[in-house]
């Protein structure tokens, strides 16, 4: 494998107030310093980030990705982002805070706030077949429902083998003519008897949140998911559209660093198919750790795990994976156990053609994590952001 030299960018924000801030007060106050200036840090904030470095340069080391970028919100503050490595080889553009990677399935959990919202504004029905809203959907042995397909209980399949890279080589002007793919196929088993994970799922999810509107679908996540939150840097990742600062993607073959191929992910928009940086990923998570940018109500639809049918839970909610901080390190892993173990998480993780990405959320201690790769190299993106999380809760 060839060596890439270190090159990180580092944007210091500053230091929190100890107070708890409203919660609409604390969405709108995500934002970092102004052009990158450096602010007064408290000494216990330093030695958080400087531990947080460090683990992401071990990481990025061991895997030998091009370019991380990682931030951390707390209290509804980013109080630190930086870039590690490269966002382009070519140029050797560095990787910044700001750098627009692909987020893999964290698409799920952005897609899940725009369900929920239809969801308590009676607008769309949970429990309803979902030929109610897209009767194009052929009608399967069993009903199913959104909320099952949310859930990944419905029995919709996921990718097969290579497919994911055969039908990112068209465009789908429309979410709906992408349910092809899959919609004819027969359902793995009756909805609710067991767990299985489906992107394709997802499909039909932005079908729905499309007819449940009345609008476009990545119109509807413009207007009412990315524009409130200010997310200015979180995109469909068109490769038809100029957007700046996209990060190149990269895959490994042979242990040699390779452009990824190409992929047009039009096909699984809701489920995998957004581009975001860092800071837009730690500003939306902030937005989920109570009620203020939604009610509490969509909070509890999206965190509550679902269960089978014979009443297991299956550590998932609506595009959301909920569990305990402890539960995100191995079992021969001492941080399993202690003081932070108990505490409850919700986490999505994402893999993509080119592209890594972890989003964690620890609500007790209003923290947010992300982290974003440029490869399909695999990375400890869980215990990694468990790890950094550790850090900025010990101060």
């Amino acid at each position: 494998m060839p060596f890439v030299p270190a090159r990180r960018t580092l944007r210091v924000h500053p230091a929190l107030p100890a107070a708890f801030c409203l919660a609409a007060l604390a969405i709108l106050s995500i934002q970092p310093a102004i052009g990158g200036q450096s602010a007064p840090v408290a000494p216990s904030l330093a030695a958080a980030i400087e531990q947080a470095r460090a683990l992401v340069e071990a990481d990025r080391a061991e895997s030998g990705t091009p370019g991380i970028s990682a931030a951390v919100a707390a209290d509804g503050r980013i109080v630190w982002s930086e870039g590690f490595g490269f966002a382009d080889l070519e140029s050797q553009a560095p990787a910044r805070a700001t750098t627009l990677y692909r987020i893999g399935s964290v698409s799920k959990p952005v897609t899940a706030t725009a369900v929920v919202q239809l969801a308590v504004a009676g607008k769309l029905d949970l429990d309803a077949p979902v030929q109610r809203y897209v009767p194009s959907f052929p009608q399967k042995e069993h009903p199913v429902t959104t909320r099952q397909v949310a859930g990944h209980i419905a029995g919709i399949r996921h990718y097969d083998g290579g497919e994911s890279l055969g039908e990112g080589q068209r465009h789908y002007d429309d979410v709906a003519d992408a349910l092809a793919i899959f919609q004819d196929d027969p359902l793995l088993f009756a909805p609710g008897e067991r767990y299985s994970y489906s992107s394709y799922g997802w499909n039909l999810i932005s079908a729905v949140v499309q007819a449940a509107a009345g609008e476009d679908f990545l119109s509807y996540m413009q207007a009412n998911v990315f524009d409130p939150l200010a997310l200015t840097h979180t995109h469909a990742d068109d490769p038809r559209w100029i957007i700046r600062e996209r990060a190149g993607f990269y895959s490994f073959r042979g242990g040699r660093i390779i452009n990824a191929p190409f992929v047009d992910n039009s096909y699984k928009w809701a489920g995998g198919g957004f581009i975001s940086s860092v800071e837009d990923l730690v500003r939306f998570g902030t937005a989920h750790l109570e009620a203020g940018f939604l009610p509490q109500e969509a909070l509890d639809l999206l965190f509550t795990s679902q269960r089978t049918l014979d009443g297991e839970e299956t550590g998932y909610g609506i595009g959301w994976r909920v569990g305990s901080f402890g539960e995100m390190f191995a079992e021969e892993d001492p941080r399993r156990d202690g003081d932070l173990a108990s505490l409850p998480v919700r986490h999505h993780s994402g893999s993509s053609v080119g592209g890594r990405a972890f989003l964690l959320l620890v609500p007790e201690r209003r923290l947010v994590v992300a982290l974003l790769i440029n490869s399909d190299r695999s990375f400890g993106g869980g215990r990694l952001a468990g790890s950094i999380a550790a850090a900025f809760l010990a101060q």
